[in-house]
């Protein structure tokens, strides 16, 4: 068609290349804007997770399993660590569409039944070559299901703990009426001074508050009585020392009160809050055992179980470990994630996933700035 038929004034191509320019322009200001407002910029390095391979009670299948999940619902790049040979085996059976997934050699395992002279003498195990990669910043976080004393042992040799923490603290998330409460310490440290349990008590805030979104979450003290006079020596101690911090402490928890919601974090040495945890886990799986018992007694305890069998799965995902993830090193100089023995894939896929939060949410830069911020204040003190 000639251009004096067009249905429009012909434009100038230099005004066409101007107005091209500056759309080019304001796509480039309006890209940078939402870069500053916290949208993932493509050209960053998406997070790494190292994952013990070699940990758990049902083999490194499970455990691939569940990091493949990771890495593709999580869009992290998954480093297994182990046996090379056994892991490449088991990603062969996974479809690894749209995962990111790797493979770092180390050539030993720490099984469960093994202790202390292991831990020193297997200098190429899963757990000590994870650990390194986190140290020499090759890794984001670290995520294992071996053996528990081998975790807290070699990451706090390899690792060492943040300024201002004397102990790294092994914390566990549970289900509450009201939502979720940290439990820390459960294992790492038997035997605790005062000190120990008031970093355990900032540590604690400091992740309510940035992972789990709890603003100035309510503190308790795990002991045998409400009252402060009630417990031993430490407990009176840690209670003196609470009671005078700025931290938001609401006294004396019982162990009835774990899962009250009564409390955001509940601090204990490791010795008490272990054995907590443990007759939790026993009156849990036991009272499933009892009920399955009678449910299969008559034909009307069967017809009722259907009835409510919906919502009973509802209770029980409440109280799963695997929706949990595992159990995070409060106060190491890394991110170190300790999943349950028995973890199933959904199991080592909310490991993973906890790992990621600690890290995107930097946790442990908060953590260090409390504790230095905290430490001359009353930490030390006496009451």
């Amino acid at each position: 068609m000639p251009w004096r038929y067009l249905p429009f004034p012909c434009v100038p191509i230099a005004e066409i290349q101007s107005c091209l320019i500056e759309l080019v322009l304001t796509a480039d200001i309006i890209r940078s804007a939402r870069y500053k407002k916290g949208e993932k910029n493509k050209s960053e390095a998406p997070m790494k997770v190292a994952v013990d391979a070699m940990g758990g009670d049902f083999g490194p299948e499970v455990i691939v399993a569940g990091a493949v999940d990771a890495s593709r619902e999580f869009d992290l790049d998954i480093v297994l660590v182990g046996d090379e040979s056994i892991i490449q085996d088991a990603i062969n059976k996974f479809d690894l569409n749209n995962a990111r997934v790797g493979i770092v050699n180390a050539s030993e395992a720490i099984g469960m039944g093994e202790g202390l002279l292991s831990f020193r003498r297997k200098k190429k195990s899963s757990i000590l070559v994870g650990t390194q990669l986190l140290k020499d910043r090759e890794a984001d976080a670290f995520v294992s299901t071996g053996n528990t004393g081998a975790v807290v042992y070699i990451s706090r040799k390899v690792l060492g703990a943040l300024d201002g923490v004397e102990r790294p603290a092994l914390s566990l998330l549970v289900p509450s009426l009201k939502g979720k409460t940290l439990l820390t310490d459960i294992g790492a440290n038997v035997n605790c001074k005062p000190q120990h349990l008031v970093q355990f008590a900032i540590m604690g805030r400091v992740f309510m508050e940035n992972v789990i979104g709890i603003k100035n979450p309510k503190v308790a003290l795990m002991s045998i009585g409400e009252e402060g006079g009630k417990g031993n020596d430490l407990t009176r101690e840690v209670y003196a020392r609470l009671e005078a911090s700025p931290l938001n402490f609401i006294g004396n928890v019982e162990g009835k009160d774990l899962y009250s919601g009564k409390a955001d974090v509940i601090i204990s040495d490791g010795f008490t809050g272990n054995i907590v945890l443990k007759t939790t886990e026993g009156v849990f799986d036991n009272f499933a055992r009892m009920a399955r018992n009678e449910i299969m007694k008559n034909i009307f305890a069967k017809i009722g179980f259907l009835l409510m069998k919906r919502h009973l799965k509802k209770i029980f995902k409440k109280v799963d470990y695997a929706e949990y993830g595992g159990a995070h090193l409060l106060g190491l100089n890394g991110v170190c994630i300790v999943g349950h023995g028995r973890s199933n894939p959904v199991a080592v896929k909310n490991a993973v996933k906890l790992a990621r939060d600690y890290v995107a949410n930097k946790v442990q830069e908060k953590i260090q700035n409390e504790m230095l911020k905290f430490k001359p204040a009353f930490i030390n003190q006496k009451g």
